[in-house]
């Protein structure tokens, strides 16, 4: 498994299209208001078990939203741009999904945002929810590289010059950089409050992307942060590091995709917090790692068999080393273009357990129907 790991690092694997401004679209020239949304209606059959083994008795069924987002953007006399998308369906949570003002005086070597924004971390957690080519994201990502969304400041950048990547074009060399609350995402709670903040402490995101030519981009992201001790007895501020690789390779329909993330916490760890997920602190130390593999091409047909290999879990928990406690999950996907609007997705998860992971539920096989529209 290290072997793989190590692949992944250093291979070229992923060209994916994303702009600077979180994995969506700008709101181009002139001023005025753009509508823009887009809502994913999803059926999901859940075989439970562990390891494949399914038990029929407890299987589950049923269809609902697994995202529905309507927003606006457009560009303010003068230099300044704004981009405010709300998130309604009851899976993701309804509220504020992002909304943030951004200052482009100096665009393309920087442009400062604030308010509530994607943290720029990893390549996967950057590309747009729409723009996906598996419906979900991967462990790895959802439980690493998140929250994934929070409030700060953010700023990015380039060297200026363009190339082309599938439908956008990017700078040879990209960079962001945020100051965040590391809280996640500022919503309304059950009581109808608001999050409240708790501390001084801030959270620190970076990432830098090197794209040499067209089909190759190459991306490292590192977070660290200092948060309230959740433990009475502590001594020092608890503490979270995370860093990630993504490489990649885009050749004409052909696309392959990677990334590995690691994380050490000390004093607790959270889980959860991707795409909306709700985020979940616990007590304790722990290392974690894990990466994921992806291919697919798009055939004259619009047709896009997709194939993703991923694995995540604990190394070390309270300084423990943990010896085969990944999980690892196979995704086998179709996705069809009935046109640049319109998309159908259909995934089968198959996820294996290894013998030694203690952490969290038994996996499960999971028969995923997307339906997706774009509002534009």
């Amino acid at each position: 498994m290290k072997s793989i790991k190590y692949i992944i690092i250093i291979a070229v694997a992923f060209a994916f299209q994303m702009s600077y401004s979180q994995g969506c679209e700008g709101p181009g020239e002139g001023d005025g208001i753009k509508i823009f949304g887009f809502i994913q209606p999803q059926y999901e059959q859940v075989l439970t078990g562990v390891n494949g083994e399914a038990t029929p008795d407890n299987n589950t069924s049923g269809f609902f939203f697994n995202r529905a987002r309507l927003g606006v953007m457009g560009n303010i006399p003068y230099d300044f741009s704004y981009y405010f998308i709300m998130e309604y369906a009851p899976a993701g949570g309804f509220g504020i999904c992002d909304a943030y003002i951004s200052y482009d005086r100096f665009k393309p070597y920087m442009s400062v945002s604030m308010g509530q924004f994607k943290a720029p971390f990893g390549a996967e957690q950057l590309q747009g929810c729409h723009k996906l080519y598996t419906i979900d994201r991967s462990d790895v990502t959802n439980e690493l590289a998140g929250p994934i969304r929070d409030m700060g400041l953010m700023f990015t950048g380039g060297t200026g010059d363009k190339i082309k990547i599938g439908e956008g074009v990017t700078n040879v060399i990209g960079y962001q950089f945020a100051i965040m609350n590391g809280e996640g995402r500022d919503v309304l709670d059950d009581d109808y409050e608001f999050v409240s903040l708790t501390d001084q402490l801030k959270t620190y995101v970076a990432r830098l992307t090197f794209t040499p030519s067209q089909y190759i981009t190459l991306g490292g992201s590192y977070k660290a942060g200092k948060y309230t001790p959740q433990s009475t007895s502590a001594t020092e501020d608890d503490s979270r590091t995370r860093y990630g690789f993504d490489a990649a390779i885009k050749y004409k329909n052909f696309t392959v995709q990677g990334e590995y993330i690691q994380g050490t916490d000390e004093g607790s760890f959270t889980t959860g917090g991707g795409c909306g997920g709700e985020v979940v602190v616990n007590e304790g130390s722990v290392e974690r790692s894990g990466y994921y593999l992806m291919a697919l091409y798009k055939t004259k047909w619009n047709i896009e068999p997709v194939f993703k290999y991923e694995s995540y879990g604990i190394d070390k928990m309270d300084d423990v080393a943990l010896e085969d406690s990944h999980v690892m999950r196979w995704t086998a996907g179709i996705n069809y273009h009935f046109n640049e609007w319109t998309r159908l997705q259909i995934n089968y998860q198959y996820n294996l357990k290894e013998s030694n992971y203690t952490y969290g539920t038994p996996y499960q096989d999971v028969l995923q129907i997307q339906l997706q529209a774009i509002i534009k």
